[in-house]
């Protein structure tokens, strides 16, 4: 099957310790909105608690999940599993390890969303990089304050890499 058009990104999901703090962060730090608040869904035999379960597995009990939207409609799905417990990774960058690692967020002052989550109880990873030395894209990784990797970046990622050959020696 051919696609004529390129799709979109509709959504992350993204795992935390507590829904509400995290709504709170995401909103205060990024300015996403919330359109739907946590609501509790439990391997009971309803729909949805069937229809979790069935993607989670034989292990899942019991969740809150929320949603939220970025400024160009992507959505950030979140989860709190309550049973069993969410539990934080040791190591939340294990980059050699299949699956995704990190959320890119655009932000044009890279240093100034950086001083933001660190002062909002988020963490810098990585010093501010620019991507290709001499041109004016930069970059920073970080964690939100529950563990999830985030990557600051000053250019839309079609600005950084369309029509790019490929990526200079030396780089």
């Amino acid at each position: 099957m051919t696609n004529p058009v390129a799709l979109t990104l509709n959504h992350v999901g993204v795992s935390v310790p507590d829904i509400h703090a995290a709504m709170d962060w995401y909103g205060r730090v990024f300015g996403f909105t919330v359109i739907a608040d946590p609501v509790e869904v439990r391997n009971d035999g309803s729909h949805f608690g069937e229809l979790v379960s069935d993607i989670c597995g034989p292990g899942f009990q019991s969740m809150l999940i929320a949603h939220m939207v970025t400024g160009d409609g992507t959505g950030l799905e979140l989860f709190q599993y309550t049973d069993p417990p969410h539990e934080r990774r040791e190591n939340t960058m294990e980059y050699w390890k299949n699956g995704f690692f990190h959320i890119a967020i655009t932000y044009p002052n890279v240093d100034e969303m950086v001083e933001k989550i660190v002062s909002e109880g988020g963490k810098r990873r990585s010093k501010t990089w620019e991507l290709f030395p001499g041109e004016d894209v930069r970059l920073c990784y970080c964690e939100d304050p529950f563990g999830n990797v985030l990557e600051i970046i000053s250019t839309r990622y079609e600005q950084i890499f369309a029509n790019r050959a490929r990526i200079p020696e030396g780089a």
